[in-house]
């Protein structure tokens, strides 16, 4: 009896894991023009690649070999009018093909179509992932005031007004306009800049900066 108890065990365990598949959900975006038209919204199971994704949801077409996305949902690159499909995982640009790229659960995809140049191609991170990518680059520390700093440390589980060496920070004021936003990699982790007032409404919404570039 206890040898099968063992076995059966054994044979539930390999089920809970099997294909290699995730459990939980992820979430994907599909936005064009940087976020100003929302294509689809929503959640995905998580486990599958980046291209796998967004084919549970929309019409896909790929190019070379199924590495790269052609089109989704009837919008289609162009290298003519230098308009192209790219792809963020938790508000960082993808840097391979979204075919070697698994999401893990809490993860968020998003895709958006844009126009390009050869000066505007590569946007490395945007701020329209938050709180993502701070969750995954932090300790981070959110200077500035403490009444709003607070609220968005919670945010991204960091402190305000921190003491110590931080991987990521977010900073409030300094030379921006009010409603102004900034984000860039600071060595290796992310520096957010925000104006008084885009602060102020991040403190309040956690979704303020959605979609945003």
């Amino acid at each position: 009896m206890r040898r099968t108890a063992v076995l059966l065990l054994a044979l539930v365990l390999a089920g809970c894991g099997g294909g290699g598949r995730a459990h939980g959900t992820a979430t994907l975006w599909v936005t064009e023009n940087r976020g100003a038209n929302v294509v689809w919204s929503g959640a995905v199971p998580a486990g599958l690649n980046g291209i796998q994704t967004v084919e549970r949801k929309l019409k896909v077409s790929t190019r070379y070999g199924g590495r790269f996305v052609q089109s989704i949902d009837g919008i289609s690159g162009s290298l003519g009018k230098q308009r192209d499909w790219f792809f963020y995982v938790n508000g960082v640009e993808g840097g391979e093909s979204a075919a070697s790229v698994r999401l893990k659960p809490g993860d968020v995809l998003w895709w958006d179509y844009r126009h390009w140049t050869g000066a505007t191609m590569d946007v490395p991170v945007v701020a329209g992932a938050y709180p993502q990518p701070f969750l995954h680059a932090g300790p981070t520390n959110v200077v500035g005031d403490p009444a709003v700093a607070r609220p968005i440390a919670r945010q991204v589980h960091g402190t305000a007004n921190g003491k110590a060496t931080d991987r990521s920070r977010i900073v409030i004021g300094g030379a921006l306009a009010p409603g102004a936003v900034r984000i860039a990699q600071h060595g290796t982790g992310y520096e957010l800049d925000l104006g008084t007032a885009a602060a102020r409404r991040l403190a309040r919404d956690p979704a303020a900066l959605r979609y945003r570039f």
